[in-house]
């Protein structure tokens, strides 16, 4: 039997689905609950199809827990961006109408169509260590605020204010040589002191959370952390945002993932390519860090970037062809890993003559662009090579 694509329009209470065959017709289609039961009903209606593989719009959003028990019950998942599915509507007839079940036509329509969708795997380790790395995130920048409030507050009882870079144990000892004698005063040094307490709360479980990510990134057994300027909290942030480095095909959609490849912008014979703004924004700060703290020191990232200021590109241009290539290290490592764990205990792969883990260039037919230049006549030698 031919295999059928039942799409997924999924809800907080209910969740839509049509059922179509390989010639996109349509052979069931319903709305059940969020409930145990409705789901129990809605896995018996895909499961009269023998072979069967269900698209659910939006895996890692309000899609992510329905997929999740899918995949516990042995169904094959894929997921189906909000963005794909809104194109395959909108290009429909019905005037682009949004409905239910409009929408769960339109994601299995692109999921029938679409190559290369990513498949839904089980929650493991990778998804925990999101968990701490978000954490991690909330914890900053809480204490960001408390920190900035406890900025205002000084400049109106310290003369001067307090140094930018301010520590709980500095902030505490400012607070001590104040003592306000009106009410408006000492009403500020309190509020100060709250904030101080934030400040301080927020450090002690910062701490206890960086040991924990450590412990967790160290489980792993990632190759991550051996990289020059890549701490265990900037591991936990990639391990935990890529998953499975296996739905990235080449080193290229992954530096385009990291929004860290420039955009190809060519028209006819004019060739040029903008920065991108796109991507994962986090992973890209990681990147960035990356490459900063590896111009600091005596690396080959520095050598590169040197390389890069003197064949003439500003500061910012050669930082970002730094992480260009810092993103391919992180790709090819990442790869590694994955090698590493299907190899299982006592059969570690090792690395292959195309690239090096420690270095910028991971291989020697890396580029700085995501996408091929216009078509030429004549081979051509890789401007990698020459740089």
């Amino acid at each position: 039997m031919a295999e059928v694509v039942i799409g997924v329009d999924p809800h907080k209470r209910s969740n839509t689905i049509e059922v179509l065959d390989p010639d996109a017709v349509v052979l069931a289609a319903g709305r059940f609950g969020a409930d145990r039961e409705g789901y129990r009903s809605m896995l018996a209606l895909g499961r009269r199809y023998g072979s069967r593989r269900w698209a659910v719009e939006g895996c890692n959003g309000v899609g992510k827990h329905l997929a999740q028990r899918l995949v516990a019950d042995g169904e094959t998942v894929v997921d189906v961006p909000a963005k794909l599915a809104a194109r395959v509507r909108v290009f429909s007839t019905g005037n682009g109408r949004k409905t239910d079940p409009v929408d769960a036509h339109s994601v299995a329509l692109a999921a029938l169509r679409a190559d290369r969708l990513n498949e839904v795997l089980g929650d493991d380790a990778m998804v925990a260590l999101k968990l701490l790395a978000d954490r991690r995130d909330e914890l900053v920048s809480a204490r960001t605020q408390a920190v900035n409030r406890l900025h205002r507050l000084l400049t109106e009882l310290v003369t001067g204010g307090a140094k930018r870079d301010l520590s709980a144990t500095q902030a505490r000892a400012l607070l001590a040589t104040v003592r306000p004698r009106d009410t408006v005063g000492r009403t500020r040094r309190a509020l100060a002191v709250e904030q101080l307490g934030e400040v301080t709360a927020a450090d002690r479980k910062l701490k206890a959370l960086e040991k924990r990510i450590a412990a967790a990134v160290s489980e792993t057994g990632t190759g991550l952390t051996g990289l020059f300027g890549v701490g265990p909290v900037g591991a936990a942030r990639i391990l935990g945002d890529v998953g499975q480095v296996a739905r990235f095909q080449t080193k290229a959609h992954f530096a385009s993932w990291t929004g860290t490849a420039p955009i190809d912008a060519s028209s006819g014979d004019q060739i040029r390519h903008r920065l991108s703004r796109a991507g994962n924004r986090r992973l890209n700060h990681v990147l960035h860090i990356m490459a900063v703290v590896q111009i600091r020191y005596d690396t080959e990232g520095r050598a590169y970037y040197l390389r890069k200021r003197a064949a003439g590109k500003t500061a910012l241009e050669a930082l970002r062809c730094l992480k260009r290539r810092l993103s391919d290290v992180i790709y090819h490592q990442l790869v590694l890993d994955a090698q590493a764990r299907e190899a299982g205990p006592g059969g570690q792969t090792g690395a292959t003559t195309e690239s090096s883990a420690t270095g910028p260039t991971p291989a020697a037919s890396s580029s700085e662009k995501s996408l091929p230049g216009p078509a030429e006549n004549h081979a051509t030698t890789d401007p990698a090579l020459a740089s």
